[in-house]
């Protein structure tokens, strides 16, 4: 009797799984502007800005040691606690950033930050960036410190420019750290859960949702965690094809 009763229950918890990936794949535009779109602006962001801070950091200046251990700040504090701090500079009624907006002329009236379906995301973006570019940074400062300075001289005794200097010499050597840098970002985008929940709770109208929030919201939330557990395990196969692309694509440039 073990046996028969094991047949349709492991049928219908199969079906339920099944039903709730298709559910989240149906909408298709909705996946793709909710998760990939968002992930790939997020790598294309923190790719030039912590490329553009690492290049800043590198140069000598007066007080570097105190500029690198304020950067590393957002990547430090809890994030929970930051994003708290930002969801109070993002609330309609008192928000630092409209107070800002409101004194210099730039808006008329209070932004509904989170609110609005189109500003959530760009708002969940904007934190995104803040929190992450300190970690490119650093990382990609620390590669641009195994550079030797010999090949920079030579290619400015060639007559090469600085852009010239930065495309044909720091670049290719800096590409197999970026391809580190980039391979734990996109893990870390895709896998996010605190700042959005904490930030949005997935909203408006399930605007910012990720596959982690939808994942919480739909096995905490209601319950159902069989759903919850075969959302969360839809990202596995994606994250399993960008992990197998950039390790060979590492290997590549590492044996050229």
């Amino acid at each position: 009797m073990a046996v028969i009763s094991a047949g349709p229950q492991s049928a219908s918890s199969l079906s339920r799984k099944r039903g709730a990936i298709g559910r989240l794949l149906e909408d298709e535009w909705w996946l793709a502007f909710l998760l990939l779109l968002p992930t790939l602006v997020l790598l294309g962001l923190f790719i030039a800005f912590g490329l553009w801070l690492a290049l800043l950091l590198n140069r000598h200046f007066k007080g570097k040691i105190f500029v690198r251990a304020f950067v590393l700040l957002p990547f430090i504090i809890p994030t929970v606690l930051s994003t708290f701090a930002w969801k109070w500079m993002f609330d309609p009624t008192f928000s630092v950033i409209n107070w800002t907006l409101l004194h210099l002329g730039l808006i008329t009236q209070r932004i509904n930050w989170l609110g609005n379906p189109n500003l959530a995301m760009l708002s969940v973006i904007i934190v995104n960036i803040w929190r992450g570019v300190p970690f490119y940074a650093i990382s990609l400062l620390a590669g641009l410190q195994t550079i030797r300075p010999e090949l920079q001289e030579a290619a400015a005794i060639d007559g090469a420019r600085p852009w010239q200097r930065f495309w044909y010499v720091t670049w290719p050597l800096l590409l197999p750290v970026t391809m580190v840098v980039v391979l734990f970002s996109v893990i870390q985008t895709f896998a996010d859960f605190q700042l959005v929940y904490v930030l949005t709770g997935g909203g408006p109208a399930n605007a910012t949702q990720l596959f982690a929030t939808y994942a919480y919201q739909i096995g905490i939330g209601t319950g159902l965690l069989s759903q919850g557990a075969a959302i969360s395990l839809a990202m596995f196969p994606v994250l399993l094809a960008v992990v197998i692309v950039q390790l060979l694509y590492i290997r590549r440039v590492e044996t050229h």
